[in-house]
């Protein structure tokens, strides 16, 4: 890394590339492989910096529909390093209280009011909202930074004197090389980068199935914060079925968010299914719960199962993995998100000083999937509790529940479900 690069930065080979070929076309210091939020936040930081970045993106155009909506305080605490925490909960439902039952009966509550000294909330904001926030800044710091429509082919780090060189295909079909001091793959669960460069993975699938869809919020007063506007402070709703878990979380735009464990056999995706499910499983005497949903203002459906896949390592020569394509958590409780933007709060510095020599990667890469870990381990063990049980022990869970939501417990209970003090950076 302490040569110079052998491209322009905006784009057209000044030098010859090894080997007396011009194959570099454009540099990056640092080539991001991945629009998705962890991408982009990381771009955003390195820019920020003054480094020189780009992020190359498979995808044509951004998702509109979103799976993941949730925002923790730990998340928010990163997005105000790009000062974009103030927008986000503008735009978002800050949700300041939760309530469990278990068969239709009330177990307890907790509140997030001590979870956080700046955000005791957890903000709903769906993610495809949170990556244009993230686009625009960086749009504003480097226009042009994010080429859509080109998928990576191959990586190639050979020499420690030279470059790491980059071949993308567009979607017209043609051929792009770049070059960069270093490759960062944040393109996901699938990532290609990471199969490129030979990192391997453990897996683990838990055989769990879910459907959810995003439907009009109809719930009754007692979910709404008294003299609120739309979309103000309002509640979550966790019931512990004995056929699995139903959760509720309102959404901004006057939605709210259903989650339905289905066991172990995933079904169609299907708003009139979901209803059905949560019907059955309300129960008579949940007079709290929110009115069902009509299947008739659905605006998402998604079916999907859980599983855990961790990378063996996440940086193999010049080229560093983080977010889903270092570590793939269940998304029962929503934490993906966040350890992948503490990856990048962890990396930024370590690329900020490319060309003073490389960076040491060890700590960074043992820190971050010791982190990763703990954070699987948090969402299998939301998911458990989830499952269908048989009545002893979904007694025994229910009573300790109930218990512990009616002592001070329930606060650390609180901080513990908003990622406080369970993510290190």
């Amino acid at each position: 890394m302490n040569s110079p690069p052998c491209c322009a930065r905006a784009g057209g080979c000044r030098h010859s590339c090894p080997g007396g070929t011009s194959r570099c076309g454009m540099h990056a210091d640092v080539l991001i492989v991945g629009a998705g939020p962890v991408g982009l936040f990381l771009a955003g930081l390195l820019a920020a910096r003054g480094v020189d970045v780009a992020v190359l993106e498979r995808r044509e155009h951004p998702p509109e529909h979103s799976r993941a909506i949730g925002l923790h305080p730990p998340a928010l605490d990163a997005l105000a390093v790009l000062d974009l925490d103030r927008a986000a909960v503008a735009e978002g439902v800050t949700v300041r209280r939760g309530v469990g039952y278990g068969d239709g009966r009330l177990l307890g509550e907790i509140t997030f009011d001590r979870a956080h000294p700046r955000y005791p909330f957890v903000l709903t904001l769906p993610q495809s909202r949170t990556e244009q926030l993230l686009a625009g800044h960086l749009e504003r710091l480097v226009p042009g930074a994010v080429h859509r429509g080109v998928e990576v082919v191959a990586v190639e780090d050979h020499d420690a004197g030279a470059p790491v060189l980059v071949s993308a295909r567009t979607v017209a079909g043609e051929t792009r090389q770049w070059s960069a001091q270093v490759v960062v793959g944040a393109d996901g669960a699938h990532s290609t980068v990471r199969w490129l460069v030979g990192i391997g993975v453990d897996r683990r699938d838990w055989g769990d199935s879910y459907l959810m869809g995003d439907f009009a919020d109809t719930a009754p007063a007692g979910l709404v914060a008294p003299a609120a506007a739309p979309d103000a402070d309002r509640t979550a709703v966790i019931h512990l079925h004995r056929d699995g878990v139903v959760e509720s979380f309102p959404l901004p735009g006057g939605q709210r968010r259903w989650v339905v464990h289905t066991g172990r056999q995933q079904r169609p995706e299907s708003a009139e299914d979901l209803v059905a499910l949560v019907r059955e499983r309300r129960g008579e005497n949940a007079s709290e719960l929110p009115e069902l949903p009509d299947a008739a203002t659905a605006t998402m459906i998604s079916a999907f199962t859980v599983y855990r896949q961790l990378a063996r390592r996440m940086v193999a020569g010049r080229t560093v993995v983080i977010g889903d394509a270092a570590h793939a958590i269940s998304p029962i409780g929503g934490q993906g998100m966040t350890v992948g933007w503490l990856d990048a709060l962890a990396l930024a510095p370590l690329l900020s000083g490319l060309f003073q020599g490389p960076p040491d990667l060890g700590a960074f890469e043992r820190v971050r999937l010791r982190a990763a870990r703990r954070a699987a381990r948090m969402a299998e063990v939301n998911m458990v509790l989830g499952r269908p049980l048989g009545a002893a022990v979904r007694r025994g869970r229910d009573t300790l529940a109930r218990a512990a939501l009616a002592t001070p417990a329930k606060h650390r209970l609180a901080r513990l479900y908003s990622m406080g003090g369970v993510i290190q950076r």
